[in-house]
């Protein structure tokens, strides 16, 4: 009875906890919502959450064996987590508000479910960082020189081809028109949004460690090259049919075909990667 009595005690307490967060949150997680609705570099925000429920969902029979070993260092972590929370407020710095609630949930996992429980989770939790925002300050400081890195990528590009181009910073001159690599064409949405799938594609993956890292990694050279072809394959309509091209549908629909390569090429790397794995363990059982 004592049993039956703490566990219901525990439930109420993690009840309590969690509306307490949520009223404490809700704003936060309000405006995280307007900022992926008006902000194209974080509309992939709105998958995160449910992308990060659904990988702990897909080891729930994992979690089902461990042993439920609650850890009081959980509790520092939850007060580290709200002391952030009070700073970020008092400083209105909005990157620091949300990430917070990063932490809070390690406190919470440590604190009610044990440190099994929390490393299990570790990279589905993690994985939220991807759904908040960067400082603009310090998305700038990352856009500016990957719009010059870009520039130059594409300029080459486009001279190996055979067309005339000039650069000044990040901006191409042709022969009819000028295109100005700007903020969007930088690749550093790229960059956040194949991470974002390269991670999800890495934890589905049945492959090592190592090469669940290797997956992961491949998402920045994947995002980059997928960036210049676009930026090259616009350069080239630009040059033949003007400058228009480069804005209006032709620029959006070129957003979606860059996704799906680098999307197609994760996953061939993928497979790739499963299929050495597939093909070892035919040999040993040959050899056996």
């Amino acid at each position: 009875m004592k049993i039956k009595t703490n566990s219901f005690i525990t439930v109420i307490l993690v009840i309590l906890m969690l509306l307490c967060l949520a009223a404490l949150y809700y704003q936060i997680f309000i405006d995280l919502i307007q900022d992926w609705s008006t902000d194209d570099n974080y509309s992939h925000g709105f998958f995160i959450p449910f992308i990060s429920i659904y990988m702990i969902y897909s080891i729930r029979s994992e979690l089902g064996n461990l042993k439920i070993k609650p850890q009081n260092l959980g509790l520092l972590l939850l007060i580290a987590g709200l002391a952030q929370l009070v700073i970020g407020k008092i400083g209105s710095e909005f990157f620091v508000q949300r990430t917070s609630m990063i932490l809070i949930f390690f406190g919470f996992s440590l604190f009610f479910l044990g440190s099994s429980f929390t490393k299990k989770n570790l990279i589905p939790i993690l994985y939220l960082i991807l759904m908040i925002p960067l400082p603009a300050i310090v998305w700038n400081k990352i856009a500016f020189p990957m719009q010059l890195f870009a520039s130059d990528l594409t300029e080459k590009a486009i001279q190996l081809i055979g067309i005339a181009v000039f650069r000044e910073g990040n901006i191409l001159h042709l022969a009819q028109t000028s295109l100005e690599v700007v903020d969007a064409c930088s690749g550093l949405r790229s960059l956040t949004t194949m991470f974002a799938l390269s991670t999800v594609i890495a934890w589905f993956a049945t492959c090592s460690a190592p090469k669940k890292w290797l997956l992961f990694i491949a998402a920045a050279p994947i995002a980059i090259l997928c960036n210049i072809i676009r930026l090259t394959f616009t350069a080239i309509l630009a040059s033949m049919y003007g400058g228009d091209v480069a804005q209006g549908f032709l620029h959006e629909f070129s957003g979606f075909v860059t996704f799906a390569l680098g999307m197609a090429m994760l996953v061939g790397i993928s497979s790739i990667l499963t299929r050495k794995i597939k093909n070892s363990n035919v040999e040993i059982e040959t050899i056996g």
